[in-house]
C-alpha cells in the first residue's frame, strides 16, 4: 500500500505561496490549504494551486450544527478539492449530514474526520473533560466517522496501527505530525513519527510543512522524502 506526500502550504499570503508552487511543480501531488491560508485570501488560493496543477486537500475542520456543515460542504463543492476536513467531534448526525451532502454534490471527494489534534495530550484532553487517553479517544471517533459514512481519518502516525485493526480496510488514514529524521520540530506537535516510520505503519498520506517550506531547497527536500515513502512503502507491500 503506497503512502504519498502532502505539502502543507502554511504560508501567510498568496505572495508568498507562488514562488514555492512554481518551485515544488513536479516534485509532489499533493498540497494542503489550511485555515490561515483559507482565512486571508479565500477560495481564490484553492484555484491558484489547483492551476499550478497540483490537487487540494483544503483542511478547514468543519464543526458547526449538522445543516450548516452540509451547506458548508456544498458550498465548497465548486472547487477543484480532492480532500476536506471536519471534526468528528461535531457528532455522528453532522458527519452524517457532510457525507450525505458530499454524495448529492461532490462524490469524489474525501471527507476526512479528524480525531484528536496531534497538538494535544492526555493533560490537554482532560483538561477539555475527555479522561481517557489520546488513542482511545482516537478510536472511538474513527469508530463513529466511519458509521457515519466517512473513508477518511487524520490521525497522529503513532494512532495508524491502532486504526488500522479496528477499521475497514479502505479507510484512508492522513497522519499530520510527520518530522524527518535530524529534524528538532520547534512547533506545537506532540505526537510525531517520521515519514519512513509512519509509511511503515500504514499511513496513506503524511502531511509535511516547515520541513519543506524552510529547507534551502524545497523540491529536494521533497524529493527526499518521497523517496524514503517509495523505500517504505515497497518494504511493507
Amino acid at each position: 500500500m503506497p503512502c504519498d506526500l502532502i505539502l502543507a502550504l502554511d504560508v501567510p499570503t498568496r505572495a508568498d505561496a507562488a514562488p514555492l508552487l512554481r518551485s515544488l511543480r513536479g516534485s509532489l501531488r499533493w498540497v494542503k490549504i489550511g485555515l490561515q491560508m483559507f482565512t486571508a485570501c479565500g477560495p481564490d488560493c484553492v484555484r491558484e494551486v489547483a492551476d499550478h496543477g497540483f490537487q487540494v486537500f483544503l483542511d478547514l475542520k468543519l464543526h458547526d450544527i449538522p445543516h450548516t456543515v452540509a451547506k458548508a460542504v456544498e458550498s465548497l463543492a465548486p472547487l477543484s478539492i480532492g480532500m476536506l476536513t471536519l471534526h468528528t467531534s461535531g457528532g455522528r448526525e453532522m458527519m452524517a449530514a457532510a457525507h450525505a451532502a458530499r454524495q448529492q454534490t461532490k462524490p469524489d471527494l474525501l471527507l476526512l474526520g479528524v480525531t484528536v489534534l496531534t497538538s494535544m495530550d492526555a493533560a490537554a484532553l482532560a483538561e477539555i473533560g475527555v479522561p481517557t487517553a489520546p488513542d482511545a479517544q482516537v478510536a472511538r471517533l474513527a469508530r463513529l466517522a466511519t458509521d457515519a459514512g466517512l473513508r477518511g481519518l487524520v490521525c497522529s502516525p503513532l494512532e495508524v496501527q491502532l486504526l488500522r485493526s479496528q477499521l475497514p480496510a479502505d479507510v484512508q488514514l492522513i497522519t499530520p505530525g510527520i518530522r524527518p529524521a535530524g529534524e528538532s520540530g520547534g512547533d506545537d506537535q506532540k505526537r510525531t513519527l517520521t515519514p519512513a516510520e509512519a509509511a511503515r505503519v500504514g499511513a496513506n498520506y503524511i502531511v509535511v510543512g516547515r520541513p519543506i517550506l524552510k529547507a534551502k531547497d524545497p523540491a529536494a527536500a521533497a524529493r527526499m522524502i518521497l523517496a524514503e515513502l517509495d523505500q517504505k512503502s515497497e518494504g511493507r507491500g
